[in-house]
């Protein structure tokens, strides 16, 4: 069925990647611009132009621009038989013809070309119609096909530009995080590092003086202080970051892959020692819109749990899953472990409440705590969710803004230099 809309009336437009990465809403619209230029070329009157995988075709015409949503019965790519253009002498010329005819277009004259990067790799396709008889002319066509390079070489260049942008905003937000961060804790953490320095040297280098019960007592000292120290960290984790503006909230587009991999990594001998499987589903092309340095932790801290809680006999398993969910990504962090009563989920998020239940190891701690995850999601403009059974398992899903439009980005970023004290 063919449906054309007015392109304030386009509904997905989230879905249309390079669209919007030429400025279709922009003032400065390329597309535009490419049909303007090459009907002026061709002295014809109409265009359509489409994107692969994107759900609509860009139509112009002497009125105006709309789209076109289509799903046709074949993918036009097949007719051109390995050459960039199907024109009159084409022997897929009456299968053009017939295409346009299922879009509703009649024409007198047609022309396609396919649109490929510089590398080959087929990217879309361009059509220009009108009622004319005669044929376009060779040196028209040719005059096109240079244009049409030239135009995905400028989407090459958008493509690199967003890349890059995205890699220096996370450095950005990177590096703010972490003067913020130092500032905070260096003062706090290095009282206790005195005493296991200390200590330790006493056993590195003057064991053989020691007894058995001063060995003890020092070893004794060294894990007690250890496990005070680590939590003092959480405790400076959770007042720096969600206290008073000591965490900068810095969000950016990136792929969620990226915290995916971080947080495998972290935790992959955890998961080795435990004899659990760590399985990481995330696909390469989900992004978000988020401060990354706040995601890793709370996709860390949630695998660091379900890792925590799940059984040690090598059934055990962690997932780590997303999907689209329409202006969002869903994040699901799944095991097959303990599982939670009732009375427990009800308590899970509360501020005041910190997990005093043993890990299938014995485990101490929790991570940066289940309410400082919930604090930095809600941050970001998201969603969390858990359920859970006893015996089968825990599920917890993040729901978090997909991927901002470069351009809708750096508009932002401009308007607010500076990231956001939260």
């Amino acid at each position: 069925m063919t449906q054309r809309l007015e392109l304030h009336q386009v509904e997905q437009l989230s879905a249309c990647r390079i669209s919007l990465l030429l400025g279709l809403n922009a003032e400065q619209n390329y597309i535009e611009q490419f049909f303007r230029f090459s009907v002026r070329l061709l002295k014809c009157q109409k265009a359509l132009l489409t994107f692969n995988q994107e759900p609509y075709f860009w139509h112009h015409c002497p009125e105006g621009m709309t789209a076109i949503s289509f799903k046709p019965s074949r993918h036009l790519k097949q007719c051109f038989a390995k050459q960039q253009v199907i024109h009159h002498d084409h022997p897929s010329y009456q299968n053009l013809i017939n295409y346009l005819k299922e879009l509703n277009i009649e024409c007198g004259r047609a022309l396609a070309v396919h649109l490929v990067q510089p590398d080959q790799t087929s990217m879309g396709f361009a059509v220009f119609f009108d009622d004319g008889e005669t044929n376009f002319e060779n040196d028209q066509i040719q005059l096109l096909l240079d244009y049409c390079s030239s135009f995905m070489q400028q989407i090459e260049l958008k493509f690199n530009y967003e890349e890059l942008n995205e890699l220096y905003e996370q450095q950005v937000a990177l590096n703010s995080s972490k003067t913020k961060f130092f500032s905070i804790i260096s003062h706090d953490l290095r009282a206790p590092f005195h005493g296991l320095l200390g200590f330790s040297e006493v056993l590195a280098k003057e064991r053989e003086t020691l007894d058995e019960s001063s060995i003890q007592n020092i070893a004794d000292y060294l894990y007690d202080t250890s496990q005070s120290t680590y939590n003092l960290l959480e405790s400076l984790l959770t007042w720096a970051m969600a206290e008073g503006g000591r965490f900068v909230y810095h969000p950016i587009n990136f792929k969620l892959r990226q915290v995916s991999n971080i947080v495998c990594d972290v935790l992959h001998t955890l998961a080795l020692k435990k004899n659990i499987e760590l399985v990481n589903a995330v696909s390469e092309d989900l992004k978000i819109y988020a401060d990354i340095n706040m995601m890793t932790s709370v996709i860390q801290n949630l695998v660091s749990n379900a890792l925590k809680f799940t059984d040690v006999d090598g059934s055990g398993k962690v997932f780590i899953e997303a999907k689209q969910a329409g202006t969002n990504v869903e994040i699901t962090v799944r095991d097959t472990g303990l599982g939670m009563t009732e009375q427990q989920m009800a308590n899970l998020f509360h501020p005041r409440i910190t997990a005093s239940f043993k890990g299938t190891a014995g485990e101490k701690g929790a991570g940066l705590g289940l309410s400082l995850c919930k604090r930095f999601i809600e941050i970001n403009q998201g969603q969390i969710s858990v359920s859970s059974k006893e015996g089968v398992g825990t599920t917890f899903k993040v729901l978090l803004p997909s991927a901002q439009e470069s351009h809708e980005t750096l508009i932002e970023h401009h308007d607010s230099s500076e990231a956001k004290l939260v």
